[in-house]
């Protein structure tokens, strides 16, 4: 989920940005009204932000659903600034791909072993030595019986 969080939140973020930019856009070149302008455009870029701190979250599945309906509505906003129509696109097309993306490079859980490895021999103390399978060998009996001292001629 790292990956779909940093992959879709840039994405959201980065969009947030352009929405900001494209509400002067609307007031001087498509002669919008203030107010409309800032709602509409400040809206979708409040929404592109929280969704971006949302998305990949544990328990926030709901995000990438709603990060979908905003790539929709950034498209829709092309009917009052036609440049919006290609910035939505792109947007969109990054945004999928960024889903795509994570969920591609997300590492895989790893291999439950289906065979015992077997260990090589683990020393149990001094002079006494354990087995691969944990069970003494055949030396170890000798091992844990006393030493008798030799004796010399």
């Amino acid at each position: 989920m790292k990956q779909l969080r940093q992959l879709c939140g840039t994405v959201l973020i980065m969009e947030a940005v352009v929405i900001g930019l494209a509400i002067p856009v609307a007031i001087v070149m498509e002669h919008l009204r203030h107010g409309v302008a800032g709602g509409v455009g400040g809206g979708l870029a409040v929404c592109a932000l929280v969704l971006g701190g949302l998305v990949g979250r544990p328990g926030m599945g709901w995000a990438l659903w709603a990060g979908t309906i905003l790539q929709a509505l950034v498209i829709a906003a092309g009917v009052v600034v036609p440049a919006m129509y290609v910035l939505g696109v792109i947007f969109a097309a990054l945004w999928v791909t960024g889903i795509w993306l994570a969920r591609h490079l997300q590492t895989p859980p790893p291999p439950v072993p289906t065979t015992r490895a077997v260990a090589g021999p683990a020393v149990a103390g001094p002079g006494v030595s354990v087995s691969a399978i944990g069970t003494p060998g055949p030396d170890d009996a000798q091992a844990t019986e006393p030493r008798k001292p030799q004796q010399s001629l």
